[in-house]
């Protein structure tokens, strides 16, 4: 269910694979994604993350993720679950009560601690090229955030993400360090290593837990699986004493 899980003070960061949950193949196990499978297996998915987080499941704080640059806030009056679904690929809060959200099939979760704030980011190739960590990041440090890590979750790694030469090129104009070749000689982009460079001159310091997507049988990839991949999450929550 979860295959990274580490409290790193003040907070819990997870990042799941796909076992241990209630779906169904074509989406086992453990898809907590909305596409294409039953709602409700999804649903008792996340109940389980809530209960692994001792919270209430409305306390699983998503959004609907268009790969953007807009970050939510949940401030400490916001009701659970939230009214409306906001749009965003960002969120941030100071809240202990709540675990934060972001999924994932091959784009870069982001999960960010700081002096009593919590980020998460949902960093695909059009995210990493707009911001939205960097965006995330000084969202917190409006919270009151200034010592912040960063903790890179699974994503579609360098060596297997191929695009075309004109995207390759588009986006390294703006993140250099994203430019990349896959194993077999095409071109490519590495989104993690877009955002770390991009964390580093926010000095920020980073945590690399990333694994491939692509490669790796125990995550789900959409590059790989196509419309029958589940959505993996990054999760987050404040640790009190």
């Amino acid at each position: 269910m979860f295959g990274y899980d580490e409290v790193r003070i003040p907070a819990r960061v997870v990042f799941t694979d796909r076992y241990g949950g209630a779906s169904k193949p074509p989406y086992g196990e453990f898809n907590l994604g909305g596409y294409g499978e039953d709602a409700e297996r999804i649903a008792e998915n996340f109940r389980r993350v809530a209960t692994a987080f001792d919270v209430e499941p409305d306390a699983v704080v998503r959004v609907s993720q268009v790969h953007g640059r807009d970050v939510h806030v949940v401030g400490p009056d916001d009701n659970l679950p939230l009214e409306q679904n906001p749009k965003a690929d960002g969120l941030v809060t100071t809240r202990t009560d709540v675990v934060l959200a972001v999924r994932a099939a091959d784009c870069l979760p982001v999960l960010l601690v700081g002096d009593g704030v919590i980020g998460a980011a949902h960093s695909g190739r059009k995210g990493m090229y707009v911001g939205i960590v960097p965006a995330t990041v000084d969202a917190m440090r409006d919270l009151g955030a200034s010592r912040i890590t960063a903790v890179l979750g699974p994503y579609a790694c360098g060596k297997c993400y191929e695009v075309p030469e004109e995207m390759r090129a588009e986006v390294a104009e703006r993140v250099p360090a994203a430019y990349s070749e896959t194993s077999w000689g095409t071109p490519a982009l590495d989104v993690a290593a877009g955002v770390k460079a991009q964390l580093a001159e926010l000095d920020v310091e980073v945590v690399d837990a990333t694994a491939c997507t692509i490669e790796s049988e125990n995550l789900y990839s959409y590059r790989r699986e196509g419309p029958t991949s589940g959505r993996m999450a990054g999760l987050i929550k404040l640790v009190t004493p």
